[in-house]
């Protein structure tokens, strides 16, 4: 897994006074997605990992002022920061691993402690796979779509070429 904070933007509201959110770019598996959080999601998550794994620092709650180049600093700092986090750490929390909408399996439990479906949600780290699933119901690269009834003579040619070469057709 590797995550980036590539941007942010400053949200300016009529409800409460503006905010800054950070664009987080997640790479896993080959798949990239985007997540949008404030700062102060950042604190309440660097909160709860203190209480379970060991953290780096976070970049300071307080800003003496929003120009862009302190928050570029602040961003640069939170990417670090979630960065450390991973590298450091094999198991993850199931909330960072929610922060960040990563998907997951969590851990199964011991046959004799099977419990109740809370037993899967429960904050204990869970691995992360780094094992690719692809599931296939027809070739996507060969095979014309179900509701294409013009037949694809140019597929048919080659597929006859390869697998069939020594029949003839008239």
């Amino acid at each position: 897994m590797e995550v980036y904070i590539p941007s942010f933007r400053y949200e300016d509201s009529e409800m409460e006074r503006g905010y800054t959110v950070f664009r987080i770019e997640v790479l896993v598996n080959g798949r990239r997605h985007f997540v949008e959080k404030r700062y102060s999601e950042f604190h309440a998550l660097h909160k709860k990992l203190k209480k379970s794994i060991k953290t780096p620092e976070i970049p300071s709650k307080h800003v003496r002022n929003w120009v862009p180049k302190v928050l570029e600093q602040r961003r640069q700092g939170l990417e670090a920061y979630l960065q450390a986090i991973i590298f450091e750490n094999e198991e993850l929390p199931k909330f960072f691993l929610d922060f960040l909408n990563v998907r997951h399996l969590p851990s199964l439990p011991k046959a004799e402690s099977c419990g109740s479906i809370d037993d899967l949600e429960s904050d204990e780290p869970s691995k992360l796979s780094h094992q690719p699933v692809l599931l296939f119901l027809r070739d996507p690269y060969i095979l014309p779509a179900a509701n294409d009834n013009a037949a694809n003579v140019v597929i048919e040619g080659v597929l006859h070429g390869l697998f069939y070469p020594h029949l003839q057709t008239s």
